[in-house]
């Protein structure tokens, strides 16, 4: 089953996170297998926030909230199982400052195309 690891942390505490420690984990992650992807983002100012409503287009400056912690990146994982997820989310690097919100991938295409099919 798919997760993705959204990654959070406070901004200000980013330098104790070294970015060595970070690029280390990440290879392994990778060279293990349950990586798929994954990405540090830039600084929460640098976001820019789009909305639709009725047909009409609003962009803002930011993210969307004002929190504590920001969203610094995320790796989107294959696990077993969640118990799995979680044991792999914890050792990424950031939770040790901030915390890393694991959260179940839903097969969006497999249901429509499974839809398709049956029609």
């Amino acid at each position: 089953m798919k997760y993705l690891c959204l990654v959070y942390l406070d901004e200000k505490r980013q330098d104790e996170l070294p970015d060595e420690d970070c690029v280390a984990y990440d290879t392994d992650i990778r060279a293990s297998g349950y990586c798929l992807a994954s990405e540090a983002l830039q600084p929460v100012q640098t976001a820019t926030t789009v909305r639709m409503r009725n047909g009409k287009l609003s962009v803002t400056d930011g993210p969307f909230a004002e929190t504590k912690e920001q969203l610094a990146g995320f790796y989107m994982i294959e696990a077993t199982d969640l118990n799995e997820a979680i044991r792999i989310a914890a050792k990424i690097p950031p939770a040790r400052v901030g915390c890393v919100e694991v959260r179940p991938i839903r097969p969006i295409r497999e249901t429509v195309a499974a839809r398709t099919r049956s029609t």
